[in-house]
């Protein structure tokens, strides 16, 4: 497998946001601002993880492009249902979730942004399942039980 050097990117649009996973192997750009952020504490967020939540942005998927990399990326589908978790197959860095019906609806991991996506996270979902090991902090933002 051939290396890159850390800290030396592909060239990107202007005023893109870029982001990429732990290894450098697989970069993207948004040519859209993400358009809000939330917490979410399920349990498959947990386990995914290793954390008590789960930060992410939702963005227009068709504003989502792949810089290079696209092939490292792997997803799985939980059974019974519920959006697609895409990971770079190398380092295994948590990238995105999307709805398998629907690819303009996704969510940016937090983390994988090189730089201030904009956004915040407003509220916290399926607290109802929050890690008895954390608690959730008092810092004002909406709760809701399930989704």
């Amino acid at each position: 497998m051939r290396r890159r050097a850390i800290g030396r990117l592909p060239p990107m649009a202007e005023d893109a946001l870029t982001g990429g996973c732990l290894c450098g192997g697989v970069r993207f750009e948004l040519t859209e601002p993400p358009k809000s952020a939330t917490y979410c504490h399920c349990t498959r967020c947990q386990r995914r993880t290793g954390t008590a939540a789960s930060a992410s942005a939702a963005i227009n998927g068709e504003a989502f492009h792949y810089v290079q990399g696209e092939e490292l990326v792997r997803c799985w589908s939980p059974p019974g249902g519920g959006w697609d978790k895409c990971f770079c197959s190398v380092c295994g860095a948590h990238l995105f979730s999307r709805n398998p019906d629907d690819h303009s609806e996704m969510g940016i991991r937090m983390g994988a942004f090189d730089s201030d996506p904009g956004v915040r996270p407003t509220k916290r979902k399926y607290v109802a399942y929050a890690a008895c090991w954390e608690p959730i902090p008092d810092d004002g933002l909406e709760r809701v039980q399930e989704g």
